[in-house]
């Protein structure tokens, strides 16, 4: 009797540990689902930050048509091409080149002076001319499509001509070049421009000046 009494003080012993695990194991059971749904908060909350690639799109579009409005000072030159809009008058509406005397052909009005105009004066131009023979009050818009190419000589890889895109630098005009030769001097330049009288201005220029339409750079050659 004793040892059968000592046997079921073992077993009851034995179960209540048991019971215990069990029940631990079905709490942690319990918990985990809770945690592991909560775990893609992080990504999600990553994924739904704002796109600050897309928000600055129309800042950059802006600061686009900004430069091109801030060359409404710019005087036409040969080589240029503008686009004429009469409202109303599709016929003489077009795209007119300037040639290398600073003329441009025009529709009824034949020949008329652009070189040395900005778009605003070649407008009140042609207004002049137009008005009151051919239109009554015309009105009229001349924008710059294209502007006449700069030139670069010296000591770069592919001397020559190059279409001018607003903003550019003696640097942007050298890379377009091919790059500098081996004799090159890279940081003192020449560069050769037009004044509005006709008149060509030679000056020293570092590799950060802003070049215009029609400017030749000289890429000069060092001493040693």
């Amino acid at each position: 009797m004793q040892t059968r009494q000592i046997f079921r003080t073992i077993k009851a012993s034995a179960i209540v540990p048991a019971i215990l695990a069990v029940v631990l194991l079905s709490a942690q059971a319990m918990a985990q689902p809770a945690t592991q749904g909560a775990a893609p908060s992080q990504p999600l909350n990553q994924r739904s930050a704002p796109n600050t690639t897309n928000a600055a799109a129309p800042a950059q579009a802006s600061g686009r048509s900004a430069a091109l409005k801030a060359d409404d000072g710019y005087r036409l030159g040969s080589g240029d091409r503008v686009r004429v809009t009469v409202y109303g008058q599709p016929e003489l509406t077009g795209e007119y080149a300037v040639d290398g005397g600073g003329q441009m052909s025009y529709p009824l009005v034949g020949q008329i002076r652009a070189g040395g105009l900005t778009a605003y004066e070649l407008e009140q131009a042609l207004i002049g001319k137009l008005s009151p023979n051919y239109l009554k009050n015309p009105s009229i818009s001349v924008e710059v499509l294209t502007y006449r190419p700069f030139y670069i000589v010296g000591e770069v890889r592919a001397p020559g001509s190059y279409p001018f895109v607003s903003g550019m630098s003696v640097l942007n005009a050298v890379a377009l070049a091919g790059g500098f030769t081996y004799r090159a001097r890279e940081n003192s330049f020449y560069v050769t421009r037009t004044a509005e009288d006709g008149s060509k201005n030679k000056i020293t220029a570092g590799a950060d000046a802003t070049i215009l339409p029609g400017d030749i750079i000289t890429v000069r050659e060092r001493y040693f």
